[in-house]
């Protein structure tokens, strides 16, 4: 029944056009073309993307150690998608340049003996995906209208070349994992939200702190602008300064006191200079 396919998991296919392949076209690949557009485009059949993600994670469950399934992905658009897709099935993963002879070679310190090998792009990642074969590795791939299928076991038919497309079939595929494990219900809708496959560019994220940053200085200094008006009328506003500053002059600093008293600072005043007092005293 589950391999029926949701409406919604088919429209968001749709939606990050999986199924738009290029004008070149593979041998192998044609079972998985659905037909060829007008200006020369193939169009993938999604039916076969939809039972290929099932059948790929069904294998990738039967693994019993998640940590012997690898992701591998050297196209900068996959690799955020990779990691993910390992942090949350527990598989491994190696995103950017794969070192020759991490699966042949067992002197290299990174050296893995992996038991399922998931690659974006059979194209770019051919070494990875020769070196399985030379270790006897099933080899599941998103293969495009164009790509080749030597050494590959399982191919999901998909655009491989989209942000959207690559980050959606990832998401699909570890729901599905997660699903045939009994970690989440089949029933409820997983709380991982797609976007977090997506790749997001370096220069985009700084664009969107610098405005970011720009909106709270903004919004700060129109507080700021606001606190010091307020606080400015509220000091001195004029029934303030009539009640304070006028006020207190009339009562505690009335001129009239000084004289009335008598013995203010002129009456203590010495009447002679300051050179009568020593020659009253004596000489030095």
């Amino acid at each position: 029944a589950h391999l029926a396919g949701r409406e919604d998991d088919i429209c968001k296919l749709l939606a990050a056009q999986a199924h738009v392949g290029t004008r070149n076209a593979d041998a192998q690949m044609a079972p998985y073309i659905f037909r060829r557009r007008a200006d020369g485009v193939h169009i993938l059949n999604v039916a076969k993307t939809w039972e290929k993600i099932h059948l790929a994670a069904r294998i990738i469950v039967a693994i019993e150690n998640p940590q012997d399934v690898i992701a591998i992905s050297a196209r900068p658009y996959s690799q955020r998608a990779v990691l993910k897709f390992a942090h949350y099935t527990g598989s491994q993963s190696i995103a950017g340049r794969f070192t020759p002879g991490t699966f042949t070679n067992q002197i290299t310190k990174q050296f893995r003996e992996p038991r399922v090998l998931i690659v974006t792009d059979p194209r770019i990642d051919h070494q990875p995906v020769r070196e399985a074969s030379y270790v006897n590795v099933p080899v599941i791939a998103f293969c495009d209208s164009d790509s080749p299928l030597r050494h590959v076991d399982v191919a999901i038919p998909a655009n491989n070349k989209g942000k959207y497309s690559i980050g959606l079939i990832y998401w699909l595929l570890a729901r599905e994992v997660l699903r045939l494990r009994g970690t989440i219900d089949r029933a409820e809708e997983w709380d991982v939200p797609v976007d977090l496959f997506f790749y997001r560019d370096p220069e985009e994220l700084e664009k969107q702190a610098e405005e970011a940053a720009a909106a709270a200085a903004e919004a700060g200094g129109a507080w700021g602008d606001e606190a010091t008006a307020a606080d400015a009328t509220a000091g001195f506003s004029e029934p303030v300064a009539a009640a304070g500053f006028a006020a207190a002059p009339a009562a505690g600093f009335d001129a009239a006191a000084p004289a009335a008293a008598g013995d203010g600072w002129d009456a203590a005043a010495p009447t002679g200079s300051w050179g009568d007092a020593p020659a009253a005293a004596g000489t030095w």
